[in-house]
């Protein structure tokens, strides 16, 4: 091939890439414009002396009602849609589903100035559930939404029937393994700088072990289009509020009060382990070991049931549907 041609391929290249870069769509702070696989609820609701709204999915059940009640809650880099395909499959199998975004995501508010913590988002969870008459359910937390999930279940054992905790981020106490803190601004400082190609590297290395589908993109493009929308700076000021109260609100430690039937479905190929890139090397080749970290959460919950898939990462229910709601159905059929 020779020099002119090749330049011309070069030269290409570097133009298609912007260009790729600006088709992909923007949305605003509230999600606006991004097409949710359900209707979008709203829960109004006060909250630190200030008025709040809840985006949430309520789907009904396609098949024979059996009576029961699934709350989903999201990861940090997740929403209530990413739920699509287990809404589905769940609904046909009668239950009904709720599905929440948390205030400082996706299609909820995303205030200024709020006290995040696990306890207030818990607290605003049950609320919700008490809107809509719901007095037992079974918890589904993936990933941050495992420590949120877990939280509700401690601070609100009566509500909590079953829960199931699929890949959550928290088995293992990141400051206390010796990663440095960081502040909310140093915090804010890198989240301004996520985009589409930076937040598809973090997930291809920690949620896929390397691989990647194209069916993953649009979970990337809904939470990219945040942050290159009108929005980006109150976007990335809660993102950056909700990693510092991820890293400093553990849940591990109480992993022995949980008092309800516990399902953990925990892919093998995950090594998520939030404030790694801050740790010293000796520390960081020692978190997000997810094989172990599943088995040490299983022996500390009293009523926890561990099913490992060993070739799966962080979000089973997204890499391979089958397998996973396979397991999940069969776990929470248990527990009649």
């Amino acid at each position: 091939m020779n020099r002119a041609l090749v330049s011309s391929l070069i030269a290409g290249l570097a133009v298609a890439l912007p260009l790729q870069a600006e088709q992909r769509p923007a949305y605003g702070p509230q999600l606006e414009g991004f097409e949710y696989p359900f209707p979008i609820q709203r829960f109004e609701f006060s909250s630190q002396q200030q008025a709040l709204s809840m985006g949430y999915l309520d789907v009904q059940p396609e098949g024979e009602a059996n009576g029961r009640t699934l709350v989903l809650l999201h990861g940090k880099n997740f929403c209530a849609a990413t739920w699509e395909q287990s809404i589905r499959v769940l609904s046909e199998a009668g239950y009904r589903v709720i599905a929440p975004d948390q205030v400082g995501f996706c299609s909820s508010v995303k205030p200024r100035g709020y006290q995040f913590s696990f306890a207030q988002l818990a607290h605003n969870t049950r609320a919700l559930l008490q809107s809509l008459d719901l007095e037992r359910v079974t918890v589904i937390g993936h990933s941050m939404g495992g420590m949120l999930a877990s939280r509700l279940a401690l601070n609100y054992p009566q509500l909590v029937e079953q829960l199931v905790l699929v890949n959550p981020i928290g088995l293992e106490d990141w400051q206390a393994e010796g990663v440095p803190y960081a502040d909310i601004d140093q915090l804010y400082e890198g989240e301004l700088k996520t985009d589409f190609e930076k937040i598809k590297g973090y997930q291809r290395k920690f949620y896929y072990n390397g691989d990647w589908k194209p069916e993953y993109d649009r979970w990337v493009t809904m939470l990219a289009g945040m942050y290159a929308g009108e929005g980006k700076e109150i976007v990335a000021w809660n993102q950056a509020q909700t990693s510092e109260m991820v890293f400093t609100q553990p849940v591990v430690h109480e992993f022995e009060r949980l008092s309800m039937p516990t399902l953990l479905l925990i892919g093998g190929k995950d090594r998520t382990a939030p404030g790694a890139n801050r740790a010293p090397e000796a520390v960081a080749e020692r978190l997000g070991d997810y094989p172990a970290l599943g088995r040490q959460a299983a022996a500390r919950i009293p009523q926890a049931t561990l099913v490992p898939f060993p070739e799966l990462g962080h979000s089973p229910q997204v890499e391979a549907p089958p397998v996973f709601h396979e397991a999940l159905l069969k776990g929470l059929a248990d527990l009649r």
